[in-house]
């Protein structure tokens, strides 16, 4: 079968490689309908996240086909279209019975890196460096499914692929945000980012009751995106104040939740932004926290910050004293996607989602190198690209 591989820094290339088999009786195997690029694979790509090997398969968003099956799985059969949680989870240890998915004890079979990266190491991730467990990436024709059982979903007749391809993973994460963030009727959210994380927080955002969204970025096709098929307000970085403006349109006091979804290879227009990035470079610090730092400075007195962004490991001045000061409440997860995605595909079933508008340009997996190159410049107003696989039927819901 063909894939998309990593082979070294900035270098990727479609390569065929042996099918994926059955390794246990929890398993399936779907033939891709379509994945999609994130930014988090940028990371990968240009070398900030360690343990990654020359030939890894990369890719975490995903729709399918189920084509077989282990004897154990109960809740799928040949022939099922299923949304696939980026996060694996077993379902069986605490974590998992907790719903904290993407922490599950027994997905990550290279724990060692985790544990001396973060004292503890993360679950199993498709496609994520062997940091993250090592497993082949959705970015192929097929497939393997670990715990299919407790990580696919099917999807509804009336939602197409396009749409459902992204409660894999980008609806999720931005909806855990604004839900963790403990966004309630009435919040001022600001949400850093317009790409298709930071859309769908503050979609979530808007849903959950807040009486005002207002989201941040540079990219001018994100920012025309946003207002129309989110709602929220939008304000670009490059042409105003940031604090200032925030606390403009909230009475001075700032916003109740700030929702970080621009993670390590942050940008900004100001000096900072070039002693991060030569930091960063150098191997000095893993990770630009430049929306993390402004998030911190902008949220009202004893609000909160979410981090949804993607960082891994070490970051320079972070503010500690305006979170100890400001009585701030900080946290941070990668996605729980299986608390989630249920709920979110019936959401976009009944429209109160809308994700299709996303995928800006669709193309075959052969073309994939090509779709990265676009996704990482922006390059033809790109979003995020997709790449369709042999068993997209092209069903428009």
């Amino acid at each position: 079968m063909k894939a998309l591989c990593w082979q070294g820094v900035n270098e990727l290339s479609v390569e065929r490689v042996p099918d994926p088999e059955l390794r246990n009786d929890q398993d399936v195997i779907v033939r891709l309908i379509a994945g999609t690029t994130c930014g988090s694979d940028l990371h990968l790509i240009g070398g900030y996240i360690p343990a990654m090997r020359a030939g890894d398969i990369i890719g975490h968003e995903f729709i399918g086909e189920v084509v077989e099956t282990g004897r154990a799985v109960r809740r799928h059969k040949v022939g099922d279209r299923v949304v696939v949680a980026s996060f694996i989870g077993c379902g069986r240890c605490w974590y998992c019975a907790n719903d904290l998915w993407s922490l599950c004890d027994n997905t990550n079979t290279n724990p060692g890196i985790g544990q001396a990266m973060f004292g503890y190491e993360s679950g199993g991730i498709f496609g994520y460096s062997h940091a993250m467990g090592g497993i082949r990436g959705s970015h192929a024709e097929y497939v393997r499914v670990p715990f299919a059982d407790h990580g696919a979903f099917p999807v509804p007749e009336e939602v197409d692929d396009i749409s459902a391809l992204f409660a894999s993973d980008s609806v999720p994460t931005g909806w855990m945000g604004a839900d963790l963030a403990g966004v309630k009727p009435g919040d001022v959210v600001a949400v850093w980012g317009c790409g298709a994380v930071g859309q769908m927080a503050a979609r979530a955002a808007i849903l959950m009751g807040a009486e005002r969204v207002i989201s941040i970025d540079r990219i001018p096709e994100r920012l025309a995106m946003t207002e129309p098929h989110i709602g929220s307000e939008t304000l670009d970085y490059t042409a105003t104040d940031i604090a200032a403006e925030l606390r403009e349109r909230t009475g001075g006091r700032g916003p109740d939740v700030c929702i970080e979804a621009v993670g390590m290879e942050a940008h900004s227009d100001g000096p900072m932004h070039l002693y991060d990035q030569v930091k960063q470079q150098l191997r000095l610090q893993t990770d630009r926290p430049t929306a993390v730092r402004q998030a911190i400075h902008a949220c009202r007195k004893g609000g909160t910050v979410f981090v949804l962004g993607v960082f891994a490991g070490a970051v320079d001045k972070f503010p500690l004293g305006a979170v100890i000061n400001k009585g701030l409440t900080v946290r941070g997860a990668q996605q729980h996607g299986q608390r989630y995605i249920p709920m979110l595909l019936d959401r976009i079933a009944k429209g109160d989602l809308t994700t299709a508008h996303l995928a800006t340009h669709t193309m075959p997996l052969d073309a994939a190198v090509e779709g990265y190159d676009m996704f990482k410049s922006k390059s033809d107003g790109c979003v995020r690209a997709v790449f369709t696989g042999p068993g997209h039927p092209g069903r428009s819901g």
